[in-house]
């Protein structure tokens, strides 16, 4: 096994220290020295914010900012950074907490407001020159939005990218609703958790998210006494001039625009834009409005300590925002950046496997953990990034630190992917087969029936629940249900590790004018448990990522491609590598009626996967190493 690049350990060990949990940085002052101030922050619309500040007893100091929707109070625990002599600066951002106005419009402001915080901050009389920030997924998406200030001093977004990146085309379900009716202020909002939110909402999640959209939504009359402009305009031209004026406009107007489409009082993660549009909408344009992904990643002023996990529901975006980052971004943004990937999901285990002896995987990577090892591992992982921006001495810091599922190891490497990992072909096959020889005679597709009133389930995986337990689960009994496909290699007889991007080319048909296509990843063991890697979903209608939304003919071949993101896992001697097809992956996603738009009671579909010459559906993998090992002895019984 090719092994290109040392552990962690070997290149930076008090870095491994830190990530294992056995390093603690010792503090500067006791908790009784750090004072409480509480302001009003006035943002350039003169909505104010309110901030609370804790000061360490010497001053002027470096600043710590952070921006929440949760409420800063419930952030208590910052105030362990000004013990090490940092001021923290936390806000609740607009629409939220103690702050103006009396409703929240979420991620609309935080780019404009997240400058004039950085603003105000550097013309008090603590302010030392240096300002970073903290915090994870609201709180990152923050973070990106203070970088536009010219003297940010650094962030350390976690798991949150800038929205760069398309994202599954589907409309998150499960999550969504209940975040969207308990989070910050405005009609309809409930004063309870969304934790709790979620728990009492299950009955009407799962009767619910019947996806129906016609591909032309009727535009409301509000919208065009608005714009009376929109009258004289065809169809497209009136879509194109509406997006054009979407991303060119300030935050005020974007969200006087959302309203105006959706009828909503307040934008939330669940104000879909796209059948208006036409095309998928990533939320991250919300917040950070864009014709050129490009000059938004070198308008980034701050190095980036960016951190996400392997089963992280956004980490598609936060990966795809490294990549620009490291590869677009203004000097000396791009040499300073650094990237950890975790075992985690979204603020939570996510690996499981091999727990026993491995205390990583049970942590919690993020500064606002509720388990105070957590807290204390990403507290001392920050005070290392900022302590080595400080003193510019960054060279010692590995650019990328990733977690080697599988193996349990921390693994550094230069860049992302790594840059010997290679792409390699594995085809689907007659009888379930997963293998690199192309399909080089005619075969029938396999065929399933997609009921969206009996859609197959969520299970685990890139989910963000207090209901469903996120990370990796077995998944082995979903797929033997009959709407499930599943394609597995032989049993490898060496052990793989697969480090980097993954992409499914699937051909397919369908007898619906719309539908959807899910891929998922599992490592499957010796003893049949078939653990989920990831997983990705596509809402045909959206299949041209750059294109407008079309419905499909009935029953011709597609060509599919389904981005699932990026794993690193070690697939050991012994074990298999499968593929399973199917169309839904419900409460997770929204369910496709099947419909396009139409009337009627949601219909079952007709889903036919190819594998002849002409329509060679394939996996495309990165491996670390030979794929040897991959060419190993056919077991005696192909589980389904």
């Amino acid at each position: 096994m090719i092994d290109p690049f040392p552990l962690l350990g070997d290149v930076a060990p008090d870095l491994q220290n830190i990530l294992d949990g056995a390093h603690h940085a010792g503090t500067r002052f006791e908790p009784g020295q750090i004072r409480k101030e509480t302001v009003l922050v006035a943002m350039r619309d003169g909505i104010r914010l309110a901030t609370d500040l804790y000061f360490p007893p010497v001053l002027s100091a470096p600043t710590i900012a952070i921006r929440t929707p949760y409420g800063r109070e419930t952030f208590r625990d910052v105030s362990a950074f000004a013990e090490h002599g940092y001021v923290v600066a936390i806000q609740d951002v607009r629409g939220t907490g103690d702050s103006e106005p009396d409703h929240w419009d979420s991620f609309i402001y935080e780019g404009e407001d997240g400058v004039d915080f950085v603003e105000w901050v550097t013309h008090q009389p603590w302010y030392d020159g240096f300002v970073g920030s903290a915090g994870g997924s609201y709180l990152g998406t923050t973070q990106w939005g203070m970088s536009l200030h010219p003297r940010m001093s650094a962030i350390a977004p976690e798991v949150a990218g800038i929205g760069v990146s398309p994202v599954d085309t589907p409309n998150y379900h499960l999550y969504v609703n209940a975040f969207s009716r308990s989070v910050g202020k405005g009609e309809a909002k409930v004063p309870i958790s969304y934790v709790e939110m979620e728990h009492q909402m299950m009955p009407e999640t799962l009767a619910t998210g019947y996806f129906n959209s016609p591909l032309h939504l009727p535009w409301p009359d509000a919208l065009f006494e608005h714009y009376p402009v929109l009258r004289g305009l065809s169809l497209v031209e009136r879509k194109r001039w509406l997006w054009e004026r979407f991303l060119t406009a300030g935050p005020v107007q974007r969200a006087d625009l959302v309203r105006l489409v959706t009828g909503e009082p307040n934008i939330t993660l669940g104000s879909e834009m796209s059948a208006l549009f036409g095309h998928h909408i990533p939320y991250g344009l919300f917040t950070f409005p864009q014709t050129d992904a490009v000059a938004l990643i070198r308008s980034l002023n701050a190095p980036a300590l960016v951190t996400t996990g392997w089963y992280d529901w956004g980490n598609g975006d936060t990966l795809a925002t490294w990549q620009m980052l490291a590869r677009d971004a203004v000097e000396p943004v791009r040499s300073r950046s650094r990237l950890v990937i975790t075992p985690n999901a979204h603020n939570m285990p996510g690996y499981r496997e091999g727990r026993e002896g491995r205390a990583e995987l049970d942590r919690i990577y993020r500064i606002t953990s509720p388990d105070d090892d957590g807290r204390a591992i990403m507290r001392d992982l920050l005070l290392r990034w900022y302590a080595a921006v400080r003193a510019d001495a960054l060279d010692d810091w590995p650019v990328v630190t990733y977690y080697l599922m599988g193996a349990g190891e921390w693994r550094s490497t230069p860049s992302w992917p790594p840059p010997e990992a290679r792409m390699h072909s594995l085809y689907i096959g007659a009888g379930g087969t997963l293998s690199p020889d192309r399909p080089w005679q005619p075969s029938p597709p396999d065929s399933y029936v997609y009921d969206p009133h009996d859609p197959a389930p969520t299970l685990g995986g890139s989910i963000l629940s207090s209901v469903y337990a996120p990370g990796s689960v077995d998944v082995s009994e979903a797929q033997c249900r009959a709407d499930v496909l599943c394609y597995t290699t032989a049993v490898l007889t060496q052990d793989v590790d697969v480090i980097g991007p993954l992409r499914l080319i699937l051909y397919a048909s369908s007898s619906a004018i719309d539908t959807d296509f899910t891929a998922r990843i599992s490592d499957v063991f010796p003893d049949g448990r078939a653990i989920q890697l990831l997983s990705s979903t596509l809402r045909a209608r959206y299949r041209d990522p750059d294109g407008q939304a079309m419905l499909l003919e009935p029953d011709r071949v597609y060509r599919f491609e389904i981005d699932l993101w990026a794993t690193a896992n070690r697939f050991k001697a012994g074990h298999r590598l499968r593929l399973d097809i199917a169309s839904a992956d419900f409460p997770k996603f929204d369910r496709n009626a099947n419909l396009g738009g139409g009337s009627g009671e949601p219909v079952p579909a007709t889903q036919s996967v190819f594998h002849d010459p002409d329509h060679p559906t394939h996996l495309l993998v990165s491996i670390l190493g030979a794929p040897d090992g991959l060419l190993g002895e056919e077991p005696a019984e192909m589980s389904a």
